[in-house]
C-alpha cells in the first residue's frame, strides 16, 4: 500500500511577477516569481548583476533609499502584503535581511554588535541573553573575540557577527546576501553549515542570494536561477546540481569536462533555456 502524499509545506513568502526600476528608467526585475516554503532554506542564483540582490532588496523595502521601486506585482509574508511596510516592520514581522558586505558596526565590540540585533524585542533581558548564549553556541569564534572591536575582526568573523545578530532579533526568516563574498573556502563551508543548522535545529527559513551555485545547491533545498532580471529555470537542489545546463553554465562542466565559463555566451543560455 502507498504512503500518503506529504502534506505540501506552509508558503512563507511569495513573490508574484514583480517588476523593479531604478531611477524611473532602468528596469532590473522583469516579472520575477518565486515562493518561499516555511523552514526551508531557498536559492536564489545567478551571476553578478542577475538582480539577486534587488530581488531581496524588494522584499525587505530598501529600495527607496537607492531610488528603486517596484512597479508591477505583490509581495506577501504569511498571505499578507508587506510592499508598503518599512523595513522596521517587517523586522518585527520577523524577516530579517543580512546585507552583502557583512556591514558591521565597525567601532562596537563583537558582543555590542550582536546585541543591537535584539534592540527591537520587549520580552526581557533574560530571554536575550539566553539568545546571546545560543548564538556563541553556534558561533564560539564571536565568544572568544567578543570583547574585540569588530573593525579589527576577520571577515568570517565579521560574517558571524551579521548573522548572529540577525538571530537576535528572533527572526522567522533571514535574507542572506551572498554570504560567502570575500570568504576562504573553509570559511564558507563552515558560514554554510551553520545556516544548514540554525535552519534544522532552530526551525529559521531562509532565503539566499549567492553566486557560489556549487556550495549552494549542496545546501539548499530549492533554488532559482536569475539572469538579466528574469527567473531562467527553477527547481529542487538535488535536480538542479544533475541538470546538464546548470553543470555546464554555473559549475564548470560539461560532457567533454571541465570549462570556463567565460567561454560561454549569453544567447546560447536564453536560446536554450527559454524556448
Amino acid at each position: 500500500m502507498l504512503d500518503a502524499a506529504k502534506p505540501k509545506p506552509e508558503t512563507l513568502l511569495e513573490i508574484n511577477n514583480i517588476e523593479v526600476i531604478y531611477n524611473h528608467v532602468i528596469l532590473v526585475l522583469k516579472g520575477v516569481s518565486l515562493h518561499v516554503p516555511k523552514g526551508g532554506i531557498t536559492a536564489l542564483l545567478g551571476g553578478n548583476g542577475a538582480g539577486k540582490t534587488t530581488t531581496l532588496k524588494a522584499i525587505s523595502n530598501l529600495l527607496q533609499s537607492e531610488r528603486g521601486e517596484v512597479t508591477k506585482g505583490t509581495i506577501t509574508f504569511r498571505d499578507e502584503s508587506i510592499t508598503e511596510l518599512n523595513p522596521a516592520a517587517l523586522v518585527k514581522r520577523g524577516v530579517i535581511q543580512v546585507m552583502e558586505g557583512r556591514h558591521c558596526f565597525e567601532h562596537l565590540t563583537v558582543e555590542e554588535n550582536l546585541l543591537t540585533g535584539a534592540y527591537t524585542r520587549h520580552d526581557g533581558r533574560g530571554a536575550v541573553d539566553a539568545d546571546l548564549q545560543m548564538v556563541y553556541d553556534y558561533f564560539p569564534r564571536l565568544k572568544e573575540r567578543r570583547k574585540s572591536q569588530a573593525g579589527y575582526t576577520s571577515g568570517g568573523e565579521q560574517q558571524m557577527v551579521a548573522i548572529g545578530r540577525a538571530m537576535l532579533a528572533r527572526p522567522e526568516m533571514i535574507l542572506l546576501d551572498e554570504p560567502s563574498m570575500g570568504l576562504a573556502p573553509q570559511l564558507v563551508e563552515q558560514i554554510f553549515g551553520i545556516v544548514k543548522r540554525l535552519n534544522e535545529e532552530q526551525g529559521v527559513t531562509f532565503l539566499l542570494a549567492e553566486q557560489n551555485t556549487n556550495v549552494a545547491l549542496r545546501f539548499a533545498h530549492y533554488g532559482y536561477i536569475l539572469e538579466s532580471g528574469r527567473i531562467v529555470m527553477d527547481g529542487p537542489a538535488s535536480e538542479l546540481r544533475e541538470n546538464p545546463d546548470v553543470k555546464e553554465f554555473y559549475l564548470g562542466m560539461s560532457e567533454e569536462g571541465r570549462k570556463s565559463f567565460r567561454d560561454v555566451r549569453s544567447y546560447r543560455r536564453r536560446k536554450r533555456w527559454l524556448a
